[in-house]
C-alpha cells in the first residue's frame, strides 16, 4: 500500500536541499544560520527540539509500514540472554571449564549453576522460532490473515522469533533501541521493516499501534517492562483487549505472585484473567488465531 500524495505546486523540501547546496558561497551561506532547518543535523539535535524528534519517531515507522502494507502484528517480546540451545551448551562448557580451574571461587559456581539456568530455558528459544514460523506460514498468500511478527530486534528470544518468520519465508519487524550494548539489530529481521529508536516510549507505542496479540516469554527488565505496561493498558481500557500469552507458567508464577497481588488487594482478582500461560507454540498459536479470527468476523 501506497500513501497518495497531492500533486505539488512547489519544490519539494529534498529539492530544496540540492537547490541549496549549489548557491554561492559567501560568509552568509556558509553561516550555520543559513541551513534548512530540516537539513540541520546539529540544529534537530539540540534539547530544544525533542518535540520534533518525538514527532519524527512517531511518524517514520508509521509511515514505513503503512507503505508496505503491515496492518496486524504478533509482538513476541523474551529474554535477550536465552540463546540456542546450541549456544547455550557452549557457554555451559565453558564455565565448567573455569569451575575446573578455580574450584575453590564461588563466583565460578555461580557463574555455572547460571549458564545451567540458561540453557535450561533455550527451549523457549526453539518454541519463540517454531511459533513466528507458524504465524508467518500461515498467513503467507492467505487474505484472511495480515499478521506479522513483531520484536525488539535484539538477540536471544527476539532473534529466534524473526528467524522464524524468516525461515518462514515472510517478513518480520525489529524495533532496536540504541543502548550501550546489545543494540545491534539481528540478521534475520525483514530489512525494510528494521527500525531504531532513542526514545523507549515511542518504541513501546509502536509495538501496540498494530497488535493483535503479545507473548511473552521468560525475561528480565525489558520484558517485564513491555508486558506490565501492556497489561496495565488493557486493565485501564486505553487499549483493545487481546491475548497476552505468557511462555512457562513457572517462570511467571515465581518471577510475579499475581495471587499475592489479588490477595493484597492492589489487583482485582478478574485481573488474573488478562492473561494466559502456555507451554507451547501450538498452545499459543491456538488462543492466538481464535481470537484474531473471531475479532475479524464479528
Amino acid at each position: 500500500m501506497t500513501i497518495k500524495q497531492a500533486p505539488r505546486c512547489f519544490p519539494s523540501a529534498s529539492q530544496d536541499v540540492k537547490d541549496s547546496e549549489v548557491c554561492v558561497i559567501s560568509p552568509q551561506t556558509q553561516s550555520e544560520s543559513y541551513k534548512l532547518a530540516f537539513a540541520d543535523a546539529e540544529f534537530l539535535l539540540r534539547d530544544e527540539l525533542r518535540a520534533v524528534r518525538l514527532q519524527l519517531e512517531i511518524m517514520k515507522p508509521e509511515i514505513i509500514q503503512q507503505e508496505l502494507g503491515v496492518e496486524s502484528t504478533v509482538v513476541m517480546f523474551g529474554g535477550s540472554r536465552i540463546p540456542d540451545a546450541e549456544t547455550a551448551a557452549k557457554k555451559v562448557e565453558e564455565e565448567e571449564t573455569q569451575a575446573r580451574r578455580e574450584p575453590l571461587n564461588p563466583m565460578a559456581e555461580e557463574r555455572l549453576s547460571c549458564a545451567k539456568r540458561i540453557q535450561a530455558k533455550s527451549k523457549f528459544y526453539d518454541e519463540a522460532r517454531k511459533l513466528a514460523r507458524m504465524i508467518t506460514e500461515a498467513c503467507l498468500n492467505n487474505e484472511d490473515c495480515d499478521l506479522v511478527v513483531s520484536t525488539g530486534g535484539g538477540p536471544g528470544i527476539m532473534e529466534a522469533a524473526n528467524r522464524g518468520a524468516h525461515e518462514a519465508g515472510g517478513k518480520s519487524i525489529g524495533l532496536n533501541i540504541v543502548l550501550p550494548h546489545e543494540q545491534a539489530p539481528n540478521p534475520y529481521i525483514t530489512p525494510d521493516l528494521c527500525f531504531q529508536f532513542h526514545y523507549f516510549a515511542i518504541r513501546k507505542m509502536h509495538f501496540l499501534m498494530r497488535a493483535k496479540a503479545l507473548v511473552a516469554f521468560p525475561g528480565g527488565y525489558g520484558t517485564m517492562d513491555e508486558l506490565f505496561e501492556t497489561l496495565t493498558l488493557i486493565q485501564t481500557r486505553k487499549i483493545k483487549p487481546l491475548p497476552v500469552i505468557l511462555f512457562c507458567d513457572e517462570f511467571w508464577s515465581k518471577a510475579v505472585n499475581f495471587d499475592f497481588l489479588a490477595a493484597e488487594g492492589v489487583i482485582a482478582p478478574e485481573d488474573k484473567d488478562l492473561f494466559y500461560c502456555v507451554e507451547t507454540a501450538e498452545q499459543a498459536w491456538e488462543i492466538i488465531s481464535e481470537f484474531y479470527y473471531n475479532s475479524r468476523h464479528e
